[in-house]
């Protein structure tokens, strides 16, 4: 395999949890390739590509609809609390006016906004979702043989001299490639 890709001399790779993560995995996946037809990832590698282009899309979407439940969640919270709010600042007016201070209420309470459990759930559930894309991404990029170095590469190319951490590992210039 063509090495695609390089660190500039001088730098040092980073060190990252996450990118130990997606290194371990990203081997446990490419050691699946050799595993008997009862591993789902062997399957996704060996049989037709449309099986795990499907799982990508299908993974993908629940990612969006888990996202959507999560912002769901979070303005529903936010909008009951704004009216609780409202109707506290409303019921201190009243007092302040009963009891002849007038106009508004001296001191108002800072917004409050306290998310019901389900919030936290609906966040879990979207981690879940995420993980599940990210994986069947990963099984794709096995099947095609492009290593995690290679599309780590891809991601540092998209960010400037600036914003790419140092000694992120980057494309030769003939592997860049974008579209068509």
């Amino acid at each position: 395999m063509v090495d695609k890709t390089y660190i500039p001399k001088g730098e040092v790779p980073p060190a990252s949890q996450i990118g130990a993560t997606l290194e371990a995995l990203g081997a446990t996946i490419a050691a699946r390739r050799e595993a008997d037809e009862t591993s789902y990832t062997h399957r996704l590698l060996t049989g037709s590509v449309d099986g795990v282009l499907k799982k990508v899309m299908e993974e993908a979407g629940e990612v969006a609809l888990a996202a959507k439940d999560v912002e769901g969640w979070a303005t529903s919270s936010l909008a009951a609390a704004v009216a609780l709010q409202a109707a506290g600042d409303k019921a201190a007016d009243d007092q302040s006016e009963t009891l002849g201070q007038g106009g508004a209420a001296a001191e108002l309470q800072p917004l409050s906004v306290q998310l019901p459990p389900e919030y936290g759930e609906a966040v879990d559930h979207l981690r879940y979702e995420a993980a599940d894309v990210v994986y069947h991404l990963l099984v794709v990029l096995e099947r095609y043989g492009i290593s995690l170095d290679e599309f780590a590469a891809e991601l540092n190319m998209r960010m400037t001299d600036e914003e790419r951490p140092a000694g992120a590992v980057r494309l030769h210039g003939e592997y860049v490639r974008r579209g068509k």
